[in-house]
Order: C-alpha cells, then sequence, then structure tokens
C-alpha cells in the first residue's frame, strides 16, 4: 500500500520575503494512487491584507479569513496529515516555498518528504504545450466546473490535481471496473435470451413414468444415479422415493 498525499496552498501573493502568506492549505489522501475520504482542509488568517488581484484569482477575501486560526495553530495537524508520505505538488517550488517559510518562522525546518511534481513531469511528456492545471484538466476531459465557478481554491484544485496525477501515470482506466453494470447487462441478457427462446406453447413430455424408472434402475445398477445432474432434478424429485 503507498499512501501520497496530493497538496495545494493560496496565498496573499507571490513571494513570502515580500510578506505575503498562506491563506489556504489542503491536502488530500491517495493510496496506491486512489482518493480516499481522507482530507486537511483549512483556510487560514495571514495577519495582512490580501490584494484585490489575489482575491480575483482564488476568490478569497480578507472577511472570509479575519476570524481563521494562524498558521501557527494548524501546522501541527498539517504535518501529522502528511507525516512522511510522498508530496504531490503541482509547481512545489511555489508552495515549499511559502510552507518552509511559514514553518522556519515558528522555529520549525523544512519539510524533507519526497516530492513530485506534477508541473516538470507534464512538461516533460509534453513539450511544447502547456502544462497549467486548467490546459491538463483539457486535456484529460476533466471537469473543472467548481475552479471556473469558485476560483482556485486549494481544496479544489487537490482533486483536480489528484485526476491529473492518475492520468500522467497512465490513466485512470475508467471501464476496468469489472463490476461496473453487471446487474444491467444481466438483466438485459436476460430479457434478450427471454424474447429469443421464449416457447408460445409449452411442450408435452415425450417421457412416462415407466422409461423413466428403467433408466433410473440402470443408472443405480452402474452407480451413476447423480449422473445427470442438475438438468434432470425436476424428474428425479418425482422419484426421489425410488432413490
Amino acid at each position: 500500500m503507498v499512501r501520497e498525499i496530493v497538496l495545494d496552498t493560496e496565498t496573499t501573493g507571490l513571494n513570502p520575503l515580500e510578506g505575503h502568506k498562506i491563506i489556504e492549505i489542503a491536502a488530500i489522501e491517495l493510496i496506491d494512487h486512489i482518493k480516499t475520504e481522507k482530507n486537511f482542509h483549512f483556510f487560514i488568517n495571514p495577519e495582512r491584507e490580501i490584494p484585490e488581484a489575489s482575491q480575483k484569482i482564488h476568490n478569497i477575501s480578507n472577511e472570509k479569513v479575519k476570524d481563521k486560526p494562524k498558521f501557527g495553530e494548524i501546522y501541527k495537524k498539517f504535518l501529522d496529515f502528511i507525516k512522511n508520505d510522498c508530496l504531490i505538488i503541482h509547481n512545489a517550488e511555489f508552495d515549499l516555498k511559502f510552507l518552509n517559510y511559514e514553518l522556519n518562522e515558528i522555529g520549525i525546518g523544512d519539510i524533507e518528504n519526497k516530492v513530485v511534481d506534477t508541473l516538470k513531469i507534464a512538461r516533460s511528456k509534453y513539450p511544447g504545450s502547456s502544462v497549467s492545471l486548467d490546459s491538463l484538466c483539457k486535456k484529460f476531459n476533466i471537469d473543472t466546473k467548481k475552479r471556473v465557478e469558485n476560483g482556485h481554491g486549494a481544496l479544489i484544485d487537490c482533486h483536480l490535481l489528484s485526476e491529473v496525477y492518475l492520468e500522467i501515470l497512465g490513466g485512470k482506466q475508467s471501464n476496468f471496473n469489472l463490476n461496473k453494470g453487471f446487474d444491467k447487462l444481466k438483466s438485459e441478457k436476460g430479457e434478450k435470451k427471454t424474447n429469443h427462446f421464449l416457447r408460445q406453447n409449452n411442450l408435452e413430455t415425450r417421457l412416462n413414468n415407466k422409461v423413466i424408472n428403467i433408466h433410473l434402475d440402470f443408472l443405480n445398477e452402474i452407480n451413476c444415479k447423480n449422473s445427470w445432474g442438475m438438468l434432470h432434478q425436476s424428474l428425479l424429485n418425482k422419484l426421489n422415493t425410488k432413490l
């Protein structure tokens, strides 16, 4: 079992050295590359104003985060969630730059987890193509409706990135579920069989008790009375007293 963490942040700007801070952090768990229901998600009070240009990107306002916890109040939960597992990040340099800066500010060392940067992988696999998260979602036909309506939220982007990551690894093979539609298929087959093979009139049996009894006696003699199996069970039931 391989545990991985898809991670994303939203910030007030581009550079923590210029005073910009994390305002949203999200992480979701993958087991063997597949999403589980476990996730980590917090909006964070940056203790500064969020520029309007940034608000237009992620739709996170000053009002939305003013009563949220500070990074120093949630970092332990964050580290407990990611543990030492591999981090899946799109443009990892950006997110880690902010995370490590925030951790260093409260006396905690840099994150040392193994990191898979899907941006670098995509650039290698698709040279010359746009490899933004939006572009990759379009490439793989991944629905971005929530992202378009609500902005580039960290949790939304984590879910999208988990699907992109799976596609980059080779595709999710959505039709590989052997049980998918089984009941429907079975029902359809049953209907087809009924339509094709349903007799309009029941046939009368050509066997009579005398013939059946002779045959059963013969089977008893050669110790093969069960050789008829289920096919003839109805006949055997009728004569079970003889057996």
